[in-house]
């Protein structure tokens, strides 16, 4: 997760230019400089923007790591500060509409704008309102823990604790009480979250636009008609491969949970190994095609390592040692393994001639949870000062999801670092799919030979069978993911237009989980929850669509990379690992911020100015060829007409 496309939904009201009121008076306003051009301009706020950011950073750095009373307060005060500020510097660019200026300051004016997916509203008591709400939901969230039990027998679990029973127990009824006990987390958020709306679209209106979703969906150099349409086009490319996945994942869950592998044609939201659905990774052991075609098994792998790391430490002790010893220990066992496994991460793009990670880097990031407070542990990367100050926030543990989760962030920390000689404004991916796409590029070419080379599987068989093996290890996370990658801001633009009320806030999030996903709970999860809360997105307010982008994107710069490397063969066998060339390329791509329109960005990397499945679909064609000849027979797709019976509200 991008942190600094995050951090700038803190930014404020009154973006649309031609939605204020007034022009500023220079003289109530004596920072502004008398008869300041628009270069100017554009430079004075890159310089002030620079030396504000690090204090707001710093701030929610706290907050998001030290979860208490105190530092949401301050980042709640912080996030005003910025507020009040980009208000000033957007009514003072007003100043220059219709005056001649050059494209680079025409662009940077339009990208201020911008900066924003949560527009507050003009009334200071109402802006300060909802940087409380904004601050108080992630914290919600961060500290989300479930409990059973009462006295000596109390157990209470946070959220990866319970993703770990999702992930490795096979039992029907503790995976349900795990995901229902995380879903019940989110039910404190939903009035504030009621509240939020209300605010954001109040914000929303005063600079123009009809709602708070319309305004998301228009920061994509087209309009928001236009993107609405683009992202209902590459879903349709990608969706009869995402069927007939579906359909074989269902064959085999019923086969394991004989009368409970389904919900009406649906998969069991619970029983999928991730608490959203979003990566069916974790079942591995009931969707591996061929078990006997060489062990794809990186989490085992991980784990062992791990348990062999903490076994080496206990056997280099001296003394028998206490509970105490014991616990620092295995926390060191646990640093270890998530350090190796950032190192290994670095060491790919590094094989590309980028530079490696800053000091500050592996000084400053969080890699496993701390043991003595609270912390949001969702993934996300951080560009502190808008130099060499990158750092990561992570639980990591030890398994292949975590595993390509740091590749994934390193993206971002990347895309920092290659852009930091860019003006401030011009410190963003060339739209927020782009900032996604660019770890999940690398993972792409984490071939099983990649993974052979770095002692994380067997040496890969050539075979059919083999072939099929690695094609499912990658369209568990890929291709699972993508209807999710859309259904979370169909739901939001919902919510934000009106059209979704607060009576019909989890009856509705469940429609499109049917419609798009074909998941569906197992038991009715009536209006008394707040199951969208459960996914950290929708409390913290990032947009999800760029997580779809980022789905299609990621194959079409694999694609353009591969071909740069000289690849000659099928798409699926490349790994551009230590090819300088395509090194180059990437660099110079994440170099360009979002200093042009994005169409131009990726017609000089992928040839093409349109975002486009093929190399998806082309990357996955021996899968897809052998799911629908093991679908044959079978009653694929399900019906999305209506909210199943068990889904409805009671």
């Amino acid at each position: 997760m991008n942190h600094r496309l995050t951090l700038t939904l803190l930014a404020g009201a009154c973006l649309a230019l031609s939605a204020c009121q007034r022009s500023p008076d220079t003289a109530a306003h004596p920072e502004i400089p008398k008869n300041e051009t628009a270069d100017q301009f554009v430079a004075r706020v890159n310089e002030e923007y620079r030396a504000l950011y690090p204090e707001t950073t710093a701030a929610q750095w706290l907050s998001s790591t030290h979860i208490s009373d105190d530092s949401q307060l301050l980042a709640a005060k912080a996030s005003e500060r910025w507020l009040t500020k980009l208000n000033g510097w957007i009514e003072q660019a007003r100043r220059f509409e219709g005056q001649e200026m050059s494209p680079e300051t025409a662009r940077a004016i339009h990208l201020l704008k911008l900066k924003t997916a949560m527009p507050a509203p003009r009334d200071p008591e109402k802006l300060g309102e909802l940087t409380r709400i904004a601050t108080r939901m992630e914290g919600t969230y961060g500290a989300g823990t479930y409990c059973i039990g009462e006295g000596a027998q109390r157990n209470c679990r946070q959220l990866g604790e319970l993703e770990d029973v999702l992930r490795g127990s096979r039992d029907y009824d503790r995976q349900l009480d795990a995901w229902q006990g995380w879903h019940g987390v989110a039910r404190p958020m939903r009035q504030d979250y009621v509240r939020f709306v209300d605010l954001v679209n109040e914000g929303a209106r005063e600079m123009g636009y009809a709602d708070a979703g319309e305004m998301w969906r228009s920061g994509y150099d087209m309009s928001p008609v236009e993107l609405s349409a683009e992202t209902d086009r590459l879903w349709n490319q990608v969706k009869p491969l995402y069927d007939q996945l579906h359909c074989y994942a269902r064959t085999r869950l019923q086969a394991r949970y004989p009368g409970q592998g389904d919900v009406n044609g649906m998969l069991p939201a619970h029983l999928m190994g991730n608490m959203w659905q979003q990566d069916w990774s974790n079942l591995w052991d009931i969707l591996a095609p061929y078990p006997n075609a060489g062990s794809l098994d990186v989490s085992a792998t991980l784990e062992r390592q791990y348990r062999e790391g903490y076994d080496r430490r206990l056997a280099a002790m001296d003394t028998l040692p206490d509970p105490t010893a014991l616990a620092e220990e295995e926390r060191a066992a646990q640093l270890a393994i998530a350090t190796t496994m950032t190192r290994r991460a670095e060491d790919f793009y590094t094989s590309l001639g980028m530079p490696q990670l800053p000091d500050a880097f592996w000084q400053k990031s969080q890699l496993i949870k701390p043991r003595d407070r609270d912390v949001v542990c969702h993934a996300s990367a951080w560009p502190m000062d808008l130099d060499d100050d990158v750092r990561i926030k992570m639980c990591i543990k030890p398994t292949e999801e975590d595993f390509t989760t740091v590749y994934h962030e390193l993206g971002h920390i990347y895309y920092y670092l290659a852009q930091k000689a860019q003006p401030p404004l011009f410190q963003e991916g060339a739209h927020d799919g782009f900032h996604e796409a660019i770890g999940d590029t690398i993972v792409l070419a984490m071939t099983p030979d990649y993974l052979a080379s770095i002692g994380l599987v067997d040496t890969p068989q050539q075979s059919q069978a083999a072939l099929i093996n690695s094609q499912m290890r990658m369209a568990l996370s890929k291709v699972a993911f993508l209807p999710f990658g859309l259904m979370i801001d169909r739901w939001r633009w919902g919510v934000f237009d009106g059209s979704i009320t607060p009576e019909n806030y989890n009856s509705s999030w469940w429609e499109l989980k049917a419609r798009y996903q074909g998941v569906a709970p197992v038991s009715p999860r009536g209006e008394e929850f707040f199951d969208a809360g459960a996914k950290y997105h929708v409390p913290g307010n990032t947009p999800y669509t760029r997580y779809f982008l980022a789905h299609i994107l990621q194959f079409q710069f694999y694609k353009a990379l591969c071909e740069t490397a000289g690849h000659d063969g099928a798409l699926y066998d490349c790994s551009f690992y230590g090819n300088a060339q395509a090194g180059e390329k990437f660099w110079t791509m994440l170099g360009r911020g979002s200093s042009q329109p994005w169409q131009a960005t990726l017609q000089e990397m992928a040839g093409s100015d349109r975002m486009d499945a093929g190399a998806v679909l082309e990357y996955f064609a021996p899968l897809q060829d052998w799911l629908k000849a093991q679908n044959e027979g079978q009653a694929c797709g399900w019906s999305a007409g209506a909210v199943p019976e068990a889904a409805a509200a009671p």
